[in-house]
């Protein structure tokens, strides 16, 4: 039998750095900026930020390493505590994902929307934006058309430089707005030092996500327990630096304080530094790029109900494909309706964020702490071959703290979206005690 290939170093801190870049740096600054207080908490919120992503890609990996699994955290919540938890965190991360999926849709729809200043666009008007570039998607996902391996790796590319075209503008000191030390809160903080911080990584959180996919990786890398570690912190390492760059960027070219009244705030450097023409450019390819992200999140999302579907979590409509091409007809259309039903009831991406992350709170701290119980009844894997963390437990209880610390931040800004939230968790597990009892009738 032909030996199974793995991955090397190089192209695991690739898959690391894939996997967290989005479109987020590009709308999220002026969010994360508005609910600071001051320059260090902002800049703060983006260090801690990138520590908490380095802990949970850590803890993550080693989870992959002693349970791998294949279409979502289904088995490893079943495995760890119930599979009515399964069955509702998972049920709220496939939503979280749709949340994600409209979110980003938003971003893309206020960046083409500055290629034609002359209209008056408001919130309605980018959320219809947005939902057409989901329909389009998902006609385009009903005949099978998929992307190449190769054409998401030059997407990847693209979101990368044009991550490296906004830090270009620190190389252009006389088109900085205002100095470094004249940069000040003039209105004064309104709110604590501490719950400015747990306000601005909100939108951080949201900014780093997609390390926890290095759950599926932890039996594919070649030689886990050395590259495994080594990847992340040099594929979360570059992800920092580019970040606190590009924030750096943001900072000294539009200004603290103007910062928190931009929501497209990349097209503003680009538009100082380079001209109108440059950042319609730049806008359009952010746009672009931002279709790749909602076409590959219809491609993943409905495997995951499919596999929640063969697990016997969703009812078996949910595996059935079209024979002709494979497409997962019913899963699909209920995960983008999920997303078109999202971004009516929201229209803004500040609403959606809130909701996004409040979701992921829950699937964070769930599926990390699954660690702890590994830990004991996997001990016999230890010494073969799979990745195992250092500074455990410390590591995913610092990962699992930040999120608590976040939820709490949103509950306490939005107190009707953690209300939302925890209805919404709660209904999926009265769903599948009902499911349960018909099937047992």
């Amino acid at each position: 039998m032909q030996q199974q290939q793995k991955l090397g170093l190089f192209s695991f801190i690739m898959i690391v750095v894939g996997l967290v870049i989005g479109m987020g740096i590009f709308r999220t600054a002026a969010t994360s900026a508005k609910d600071a207080v001051d320059p260090t908490v902002y800049f703060s919120a983006w260090v801690i930020g990138g520590l908490v992503a380095l802990c949970g890609a850590l803890t993550y990996a080693e989870i992959g390493s002693r349970y791998p699994v294949t279409g979502g955290y289904y088995k490893v919540f079943s495995y760890a505590y119930h599979p009515s938890i399964a069955f509702a965190i998972n049920c709220i991360i496939l939503i979280s994902n749709a949340a994600s999926l409209s979110g980003v849709a938003l971003i893309g729809a206020g960046y083409i929307t500055k290629l034609f200043p002359e209209y008056a666009w408001t919130d309605i008007h980018k959320a219809l934006i947005s939902c057409i570039a989901i329909g389009v998607f998902y006609f385009i996902n009903l005949k099978g058309l998929k992307m190449s391996s190769a054409t998401q790796n030059v997407l990847m590319l693209i979101k990368i430089a044009m991550v490296v075209i906004i830090i270009g503008a620190l190389f252009f000191p006389e088109k900085h707005a205002v100095p470094v030390e004249a940069i000040v809160d003039s209105a004064g903080p309104q709110i604590s030092w501490i719950q400015s911080l747990g306000l601005s990584l909100i939108a951080v959180s949201f900014t780093y996500g997609g390390y926890q996919q290095t759950i599926n990786f932890g039996k594919e890398v070649d030689q886990p327990q050395k590259n495994i570690p080594k990847g992340i912190f040099i594929g979360i390492g570059i992800i920092i630096t580019l970040y606190l760059l590009a924030n750096l960027s943001y900072y000294y070219v539009v200004g603290f304080e103007q910062m928190k009244g931009e929501r497209e705030i990349a097209y503003v450097v680009i538009e100082r530094i380079m001209g109108t023409q440059a950042a319609d450019i730049f806008s359009f390819f952010l746009f672009f790029g931002v279709l790749a992200y909602v076409n590959a999140l219809l491609l993943s999302n409905p495997r995951v109900m499919y596999a929640m579907s063969e697990e016997g979590a969703l009812p078996k409509i949910f595996s059935k494909s079209d024979p002709k091409n494979q497409v997962l007809v019913v899963s699909l259309t209920v995960f983008a309706a999920v997303c078109i039903v999202i971004l009516f009831f929201a229209q803004t991406f500040e609403k959606i964020l809130n909701f996004t992350i409040f979701l992921d709170c829950f699937g964070m701290i769930a599926s990390s702490a699954a660690i702890f119980k590994l830990r004991r009844e996997t001990k016999h894997l230890d010494g073969t071959g799979i990745f195992k963390m250092k500074l455990y437990p410390w590591i995913p209880l610092f990962f699992i703290a930040n999120y608590a610390f976040v939820g709490i931040s949103i509950a306490l800004q939005d107190l009707s979206t953690a209300l939302t939230g925890l209805i919404v968790l709660g209904v999926f597990m009265v769903i599948f005690f009902i499911s349960k009892k018909f099937k047992t009738a």
